[in-house]
């Protein structure tokens, strides 16, 4: 299949997305005023429609590795693009996020957001945006579920580093509760930016919980660890040669 060709089914398979939000976000919207049950369930109806356009429209597959939690614990995963969002949150009974306020201003996308207990956060004033979320966490504004969370705080492309931030480990010291991280390799197939999206594997992977109780820099280097190390193997998996590693 020639790049031009895949480049115009990626952008009818993005439209269409999109598109779906609206019709998904109307039929559930009954049941989505009444509860946040009902919210939930409209996400997870538009992450099931995005899953099953993906291989035919784009030869886009996807696989979840690895045990999503069901119970009351933080996630912390790398972030490549939508897609790991996507599969994430479809993976588990009642994700929440946290997320950049600007997101709440999205058509049907930040009404969702809020009403599944996305946590907002404003990413211009560091310091207060990690005491305001801790306390929206600690005062129960934040709604019982799977508190998901991307510690290097951005989309982050295949093959680079960059640093961890320090509100995870302040959620995780202030939550008290198990730290379950992910890893993935989505990015190669579905880009942080612009339109094509590549035909293979991509995979989100729920790795080995990491206990509670913990002192903040411990768990903050076992984490990342766990994170980059896998999401490098997977990448590798994929065929991708990480930045320093000999061309095979």
């Amino acid at each position: 299949m020639s790049g031009a060709v895949q480049w115009l089914r990626s952008l009818a398979f993005v439209g269409l997305i999109y598109f779906m939000m609206l019709p998904v976000g109307l039929i559930y919207l009954p049941a989505a005023l009444r509860s946040r049950d009902g919210a939930v369930a409209a996400c997870h109806a538009w992450c099931r429609v995005v899953k099953a356009l993906m291989p035919p429209m784009v030869g886009l597959r996807y696989q979840v590795r690895g045990t999503p939690p069901t119970g009351e614990v933080m996630i912390a995963a790398k972030h490549q693009s939508f897609l790991d969002i996507i599969l994430i949150y479809s993976a588990v009974p009642r994700g929440k996020f946290i997320m950049k306020k600007e997101l709440l201003r999205a058509p049907i996308l930040g009404w969702y957001a809020k009403r599944i207990g996305c946590v907002p956060v404003d990413r211009g004033k560091r310091a207060e945006a990690i005491r305001q979320m801790v306390r929206d966490v600690r005062d129960g504004r934040a709604d019982p579920g799977q508190l998901i969370i991307y510690p290097q705080g951005t989309r982050i492309a295949p093959g680079v580093k960059a640093p961890y931030k320090a509100g995870s480990g302040a959620l995780y010291a202030e939550i008290d509760q198990p730290c379950v991280p992910v890893a993935c390799n989505v990015g190669l197939f579905w880009p942080r930016k612009g339109i094509l999206r590549k035909p293979g594997l991509a995979v989100v992977d729920f790795l080995d919980p990491i206990p509670s109780g913990l002192a903040v820099e411990p768990f903050m280097a076992q984490l990342e660890q766990a994170i980059e190390a896998r999401s490098d193997a997977l990448m590798a998996e994929a065929g991708f040669n990480l930045p320093g590693q000999d061309e095979r």
